[in-house]
């Protein structure tokens, strides 16, 4: 009989796996480099995905994730609980505790969590908590701030950060959603806008004055996930540059590997890598984003 993982719902399709072949970048990342937005998956025949997942990725190991890393030039490492886990961030802890390099977390947990299991958590190098509201089976819904607010409230003495995934574009109030949040706020994608892209767009630009008023951070990755183009994703520069222009002090970057559930052609990450000489031309830009600003909001000097 299949096993469950051949069985995958129709609602849970495979995607496909990442080039495994990394070119060298053309671009060297300075010294202490940080990947801030990556996941590990699998061994799937050990660690069953949530039943309520929306893809099915393959497996996507350690080993091949620091092989990738050593490739492009990268010293540190921020682990992101997936969706296709839900609650259970064993695979990506088990991962962290393995990685040979300096390795956090950002974690999912819910309202069931306890201040103990926060402590552990943060123990081990988790220093932020996930919401992900675009890959569920339901995310018509928005946001229930109080339910986020209150587990903020709980992180909060431990110093993590709230990462968000949504769509920006679809909050026009972003900014007076999240005033006086208790914690740093971080969102992925560059905002993860919707093509035609534009820096016009209300969401955008309210996720702009978020950003001035030191607020929130956000990770410039998943190019492939926003734009309408081919590689070298011209549309998405001028979102980029935006962003610098505001707040360079509040931008992380992210390889986002293994680029689960993609629409376009798989990237190559050595090709990732290179677009930051156009999107941060600017060499002392690209240490701060680099490596100066995932030390602040990861706590990687302690």
């Amino acid at each position: 009989m299949d096993s469950p993982l051949h069985n995958a719902h129709a609602a849970a399709p495979y995607c496909g796996a990442y080039d495994p072949e990394t070119r060298t970048p053309q671009l060297q990342l300075p010294p202490l480099s940080c990947d801030c937005h990556a996941h590990i998956c699998g061994p799937a025949r050990i660690y069953p995905y949530a039943a309520e997942r929306i893809y099915t990725p393959p497996d996507a190991l350690l080993p091949d994730y620091l092989n990738m890393l050593a490739k492009i030039g990268v010293q540190r490492s921020v682990l992101v609980q997936p969706s296709v886990y839900g609650t259970d961030n064993s695979v990506m802890l088990k991962a962290m505790a393995a990685a040979p390099i300096p390795c956090r977390g950002v974690a999912v947990i819910d309202s069931v969590v306890t201040d103990s299991e926060i402590e552990q958590l943060h123990q081990v190098g988790v220093r932020g908590a996930r919401f992900n509201l675009v890959d569920v089976q339901d995310p018509s819904g928005r946001v229930d701030l109080s339910a986020v607010r209150a587990l903020a409230e709980r992180v909060k003495p431990f110093g993590w950060h709230v990462e968000f995934l949504l769509h920006a574009d679809e909050y026009p109030d972003l900014d007076s959603m999240f005033s006086e949040f208790p914690v740093d706020i971080v969102f992925a994608h560059c905002g993860y806008l919707r093509p035609p892209l534009s820096v016009d767009n209300n969401g955008f630009q309210a996720l702009l004055r978020l950003l001035r008023e030191g607020q929130c951070w956000v990770k410039l990755t998943g190019p492939t996930r926003i734009t309408a183009e081919e590689m070298p994703y011209a549309d998405v520069t001028p979102v980029v540059r935006a962003l610098l222009n505001v707040a360079p002090g509040q931008l992380v970057w992210g390889s986002d590997w293994p680029h689960v559930k993609l629409s376009k052609p798989m990237p190559n990450d050595g090709d990732l890598v290179d677009l930051l000489a156009t999107w941060i031309p600017d060499p002392g830009r690209r240490r701060q984003i680099l490596v100066d600003n995932p030390n602040r909001l990861y706590d990687f000097d302690d």
